[in-house]
């Protein structure tokens, strides 16, 4: 849109029109970033404009090397009242000036550690008094990430944490230490594994997990990595603890989710039944690390109570990295996202690489609930597919499917199968 206004300019420029700054505030926040920094080199007045707050909420600065910033940078980011950072390895001084110069932060992603950890390390975390947000992506700790000291100064601070790719020293002890973060509303843990072997991963023990739900009833937004294949199904009762001031009942105890992604799910390692009592749930996510021949689709039995389901996303048998969630939801550069969807900055998957596979969606399609609204699949999908869901969510909204050979046939009758629809993606 500025490409032929006056505004494009070759040369410092005199003040624009005049308008009211509300006016020019709203019309910036259709630039992308990269034009609002061009933008801001024109003259003071539009430096001050595209430096507003409100065209910089829910972004997040990725920060290396804190020693190279200079004071004009970190004015900058105060004019534009950032509180969301992702930072690389940071050295104790380091961690010393973000407290000094950004001492409001909301919101930190530690990423790409590379180095082993001790326990002090995040220490510094408990001055940031409007902490909120912690996530961790690919580092090694070989004591424990939060301490006794840090978890109790962050207890009811906490509401989202976010940690994958993570190696610790004791799985269990990190999830008891996690349990006492009774204010936390979203939490994604992905293992990786224990110590410092190419040990196999095991599924955090029964009780422990429901020590965790339990404790936690703020929680509504839960991303739990499946990668550990036990040798035998977890009991029943997995992901539903029950309620401990009426032992007997069979009530459920936990916290009434609204969002559940469970990630790298072998088929075999939950029962049928697994999410009989999650009926608060708005959006189910299932993303499977392998199906193997001859076992029985659980979708089917677990569709069946989720009533009140709005989001439905079954991501089929993948070669690419496991999903994960940037707890700090951020803005990021995709020339750093390799072929596989993997942000080498934020270690965020943002796209999948995905192979054909997942249970065939006639074994499930019949218990999708017509409350569906946005439904995902990447598997494989055919005509027949489609003609078989199109009744059971008379209301979808969105629909995200996999590219093959019938996706020309598919684009022409989805408009007749699907009437509501708004956004069709196919990838």
């Amino acid at each position: 849109a500025f490409h032929n206004s006056p505004l494009t300019v070759s040369s410092p420029m005199e003040e624009p029109p005049q308008l009211p700054p509300e006016v020019w505030v709203y019309v910036f926040s259709y630039l992308s970033t990269e034009e609002k920094h061009t933008l801001r080199t024109c003259c003071r007045y539009l430096r001050k404009l595209v430096d507003h707050p409100s065209l910089w909420r829910d972004y997040t600065v990725v920060l290396s090397d804190l020693r190279r910033y200079t004071y004009g940078f970190w004015d900058t980011l105060r004019l534009r009242k950032l509180t969301r950072v992702a930072v690389r390895h940071l050295r104790r001084k380091e961690w010393r000036r973000l407290v000094k110069f950004l001492p409001s932060l909301t919101a930190i992603v530690f990423v790409d550690g590379g180095r082993l950890y001790k326990e002090k390390y995040l220490d510094n975390l408990s001055r940031f008094p409007d902490l909120r947000d912690l996530g961790v992506r690919n580092a090694t700790w070989d004591e424990a990430m939060l301490g006794r000291t840090l978890s109790e100064q962050l207890q009811e601070r906490l509401t989202h944490l976010s940690v994958c790719n993570v190696r610790l020293p004791c799985t269990m002890e990190f999830i008891n230490t996690v349990s006492r973060l009774v204010n936390l509303r979203y939490l994604l843990f992905h293992q990786q594994g224990e110590g410092y072997g190419l040990d196999t991963v095991r599924p955090v023990p029964c009780s422990v997990f429901h020590t965790l739900l339990l404790n936690l009833k703020r929680l509504k937004h839960l991303s739990w990595g499946m990668r550990g294949e036990p040798p035998e199904p977890l009991p029943d009762d997995y992901l539903s603890p029950a309620d401990q001031q009426q032992p007997g009942s069979g009530r459920y105890g936990g916290p009434a989710l609204t969002c559940l992604e469970l990630v790298d799910y072998p088929e075999t390692i939950l029962p049928e039944n697994a999410l009989r009592s999650l009926t608060s749930l708005r959006s189910l996510t299932v993303r499977y690390r392998y199906i193997r021949e001859g076992i029985e689709c659980r979708l089917r039995s677990w569709l069946s109570p989720l009533q009140q389901l709005e989001t439905l996303t079954i991501i089929g048998q993948s070669g690419c990295h496991s999903h994960c969630c940037f707890c700090c939801r951020c803005c990021v550069d995709f020339s750093s996202v390799n072929q596989a969807g993997f942000c080498r900055v934020t270690g965020q998957v943002l796209k999948f690489s995905v192979l054909s596979g997942g249970n065939s969606l006639a074994t499930y399609t019949t218990t999708i609930p017509s409350s569906v609204t946005r439904l995902t699949l990447r598997v494989a999908i055919t005509l027949k597919d489609m003609d078989s869901i199109a009744p059971k969510v008379p209301a979808l909204e969105h629909l995200d499917i996999e590219q093959n050979r019938s996706s020309g046939s598919l684009c022409r009758r989805i408009p007749m199968l699907f009437p509501q629809l708004r956004t069709l993606r196919i990838r």
